[in-house]
């Protein structure tokens, strides 16, 4: 196993990145991470912050206590 690559490059027009990595061999399947360095992660939201950005919509139960009632349902039914 590789050690991890550090390589920073600019956002070509189209929105289009280019890596140019001697140390790689061409053919050789490789993975690619990409992060942004101009979002702080203290300013990204949390996911109860995300959920609750989602617009309202039907859901399926309205309780918990609807919801683990469906799940015994499910669980008695498996052992007819």
């Amino acid at each position: 196993m590789r050690t991890p690559l550090h390589i920073r490059t600019t956002v070509l027009p189209g929105n289009r990145i280019e890596i140019a990595a001697p140390d790689l061999r061409e053919g050789e399947p490789i993975d690619v991470f990409l992060v942004s360095p101009g979002v702080p992660a203290s300013s990204q939201s949390s996911i109860l912050e995300f959920l609750d950005s989602l617009p309202p919509g039907p859901r399926l139960f309205e309780t918990w206590e609807e919801i683990e009632k469906h799940f015994q349902e499910e669980r008695n039914a498996w052992d007819l």
